[in-house]
């Protein structure tokens, strides 16, 4: 059997999937029945993560969320059925086995993985093992967790990963020769944007790899989201810049009124995670419930109009990379991952 993959932007083409960047995650879900699969869900406890949790174990679904704030945890999931908290940080490497070896223990298999939790715009700091903290959680952290997990993803025979992502790649390609800001200027846009290429590039190996088992890989925009608690620590400069603040640091009205709500904004991750329009697909990157058009430079992107910061650059998507990009992570994480 022949399955295709996203080497290069292959399939890197809308299926015109009838949904649109106002879609809800009540929209997507439709008709859909997740009882008796399983998901884990990392961040699944605030912003377009909560909602996603939400969603999946509405339709059904056993969610588990590993959480590096418990009590915040156990407060915002308060009264959601079918969710079970685990403590997790993906920072620390042997919080991450801890976690994977306790739900090995007791799932065999893992139907739905979403590499959700990030941070954004940070200042310079570093994990034990002296990695770029975007870089240490937005990437690696997940790469070390679906390594541990990949015998109950196998296991499933239909397994999705998706890789939250963002048009943040956009702002930079994967820096090979200089990951951790050890010998250049630590930049924290240059940071997050890498991180996120890397989620594109981990997504479109995985599946390269994952694809004989019937595990299939994606990542995702969820658009410009309004609600959520990603950019707390950016500083206010940088939205300026962008032209969607006005010098008092309000977010000037006009392109409030273009942000998704968290509805909205956890719909590309629910669609990527349990839409039947995936299947026989993988790797691709998706943005409002669809797969996302390969930018070439044949979009013209404006920060103060949301609806304009789409497509995928080709250097995420890219095959030499994505293999080059595993192997590095196998290194630096310690983690050999071989997907047989």
């Amino acid at each position: 059997m022949n399955l295709k993959d996203n080497y290069n932007g292959a399939l890197q083409q809308p299926l015109q999937s009838g949904f649109n960047a106002t879609s809800t995650v009540h929209d997507v879900i439709k008709g859909i029945d997740l009882n008796g699969k399983t998901a884990i869900v990392t961040g699944g406890y605030a912003g377009i993560g909560l909602q996603t949790v939400k969603t999946l174990a509405a339709a059904g679904a056993t969610v588990m969320v590993p959480a590096r704030d418990i009590s915040k945890a156990a407060n915002n999931l308060k009264g959601t059925a079918n969710v079970i908290i685990e403590e997790m940080d993906l920072q620390q490497p042997e919080s991450i086995d801890a976690f994977a070896a306790k739900f090995l223990a007791v799932h065999d298999a893992l139907h739905i993985l979403i590499n959700n939790a990030g941070i954004m715009w940070v200042p310079l700091q570093r994990d034990g093992r002296g990695y770029e903290s975007q870089l240490s959680t937005n990437h690696l952290g997940h790469f070390q967790l679906t390594a541990r997990l990949w015998p109950a993803l196998r296991k499933a025979n239909g397994a999705r990963v998706l890789n939250v992502s963002s048009f943040g790649h956009q702002i930079a390609p994967f820096n090979f020769d200089d990951p951790n800001f050890i010998n250049r200027d630590y930049e924290t846009l240059q940071g997050y944007g890498q991180s996120k290429s890397a989620n594109n590039l981990f997504a479109v190996e995985l599946d390269h790899r994952g694809k004989a088992f019937n595990v299939r890989a994606f990542s995702a925009h969820p658009g410009s989201v309004i609600g959520t608690d990603l950019g707390r620590v950016a500083p206010m400069a940088l939205f300026q810049q962008m032209g969607t603040h006005d010098q008092d640091g309000n977010i000037k009205p006009e392109v409030a009124a273009k942000l998704k709500n968290i509805d909205q904004g956890a719909a590309t991750s629910v669609w990527c995670a349990t839409s039947p329009q995936l299947n026989g697909i993988g790797g691709v990157y998706c943005e409002d419930a669809d797969v996302a058009e390969l930018d070439e430079g044949n979009i013209n992107h404006d920060y103060s109009d949301p609806s304009s910061l789409r497509g995928v650059k080709p250097y995420s998507v890219n095959a030499e990379n994505a293999r080059k990009l595993w192997a590095l992570s196998e290194e630096m994480t310690g983690v050999l991952f071989r997907a047989d």
